[in-house]
């Protein structure tokens, strides 16, 4: 039995039908990237699953049971599916570690103690121990996002669901998020998110859906969805993302064949020159400067581009196999080279996973021509 079941969903206002036939199943442990232009009901299939909207009609089956029967507990149906939202929803009259405890004490009324405890290992888990005593005011927006998943997981959901997690954020605390979103898939944790970061929803998405005309248009692996998609509209909104992908297979690499070709696809896709310094500048003094030094004489290394016409946002993602390494924290680096980076990409935050490390960052083209 599927962990969840949607059947023949349909959601109509006076004047637009959001969903008109939408049918899937979700197994315990996906995660979900729901993709597709504004208006095409990502948002609402959320609100909809979590009974924050009353479906028109049809069917959600949670455990066997369709949630959307009379006399259904929907307290207990939220409790399975938390929710994380664009706009955070803190309690801003409360501290931090308040806005943690309260669901667990007010709803599963466990002890004040046993929730604090519980409360300061969440927030320590998102980075965010440390904010705990203050108010939602003095948190900058990455910062209040944050406290809103540990908010959630307070609430030990099933399944969360995020509605555009980072589309509130300033570009420079998207990666933060982003960071705690992946670690909670790579524990195993049930999601789906409505995402406009493609690059995201490519790297950390089980499956993808695509959405339009009023359903899942396309379902499929991100592969599938982004290599090969079987659909015209889905193939023309793919196409919206301009990808650039450079292998780099030893310390013999043509480093004037990446940066000419850098230009090359900044240039095809009439990108901004600003743009193309801080591709370039960003490998040079990252790789170059930082991280080759530590590599062997041959390794496994690429670097990937993702220019999004519609967002007017670039990704730039440089990994690297190996030990972890995180070159911003290492003092032994060019000390020039690490403020170039820093004043170039302020955002750029590392990973590591499956023996490889990420170093990743998206660059957005209005900041950074003004």
């Amino acid at each position: 039995m599927s962990m969840i079941s949607i059947r023949h969903l349909c959601k109509a206002y006076p004047n637009v039908t959001p969903l008109k036939d939408v049918n899937c199943e979700i197994e315990t442990g996906e995660v979900i990237s729901i993709i597709g232009p504004s208006g095409t009901g990502k948002s609402t299939l959320l609100r909809c699953l979590n009974c924050l909207e009353f479906p028109t009609k049809g069917e959600i089956w949670v455990d066997g049971q369709n949630i959307l029967t009379r006399g259904v507990n929907l307290n207990k149906v939220r409790q399975k599916m938390g929710m994380v939202f664009q706009s955070f929803n803190l309690f801003e009259h409360l501290m931090v570690i308040e806005n943690v405890m309260i669901g667990p004490m007010d709803l599963q009324g466990i002890s004040r103690q046993e929730a604090y405890d519980k409360g300061m290992a969440l927030l320590r888990s998102v980075g965010m121990a440390e904010k705990a005593f203050a108010y939602p005011d003095e948190l900058s927006g990455g910062q209040k996002q944050r406290v809103a998943i540990a908010r959630t997981l307070s609430m030990e959901p099933e399944i969360i669901l995020f509605d555009e997690p980072t589309s509130a954020l300033d570009p420079t605390m998207v990666g933060e998020v982003i960071s705690v979103i992946r670690g909670l898939a790579e524990k195993g944790m049930t999601m789906m998110i409505v995402t406009h970061e493609m690059k995201f929803a490519r790297d950390i998405s089980s499956r993808i859906f695509y959405m339009d005309e009023g359903i899942i248009y396309e379902d499929g692996t991100p592969k599938q969805i982004f290599d090969d998609p079987k659909k015209e509209k889905t193939r023309l909104f793919i196409k919206q993302l301009k990808p650039f992908h450079y292998d780099i297979p030893s310390k013999a690499f043509d480093f004037l064949g990446i940066n000419s070709a850098i230009v090359k696809f900044i240039q095809n896709h009439m990108i901004s020159n600003r743009i193309c310094y801080q591709c370039q500048s960003l490998f040079e003094e990252l790789f170059m400067q930082c991280i080759l030094l530590h590599l062997p004489e041959c390794f496994d290394a690429a670097l990937d581009l993702g220019w999004s016409e519609r967002n007017g946002t670039m990704d730039f993602c440089l990994r690297y196999d190996g030990d972890a390494y995180d070159p911003l924290t290492d003092p032994e680096n060019d000390e020039v080279a690490l403020l170039l980076i820093h004043k170039v990409a302020p955002g750029l935050t590392h990973r590591y996973a499956d023996h490889m490390n990420y170093l990743e960052v998206t660059l957005q083209a209005e900041s950074l021509d003004e």
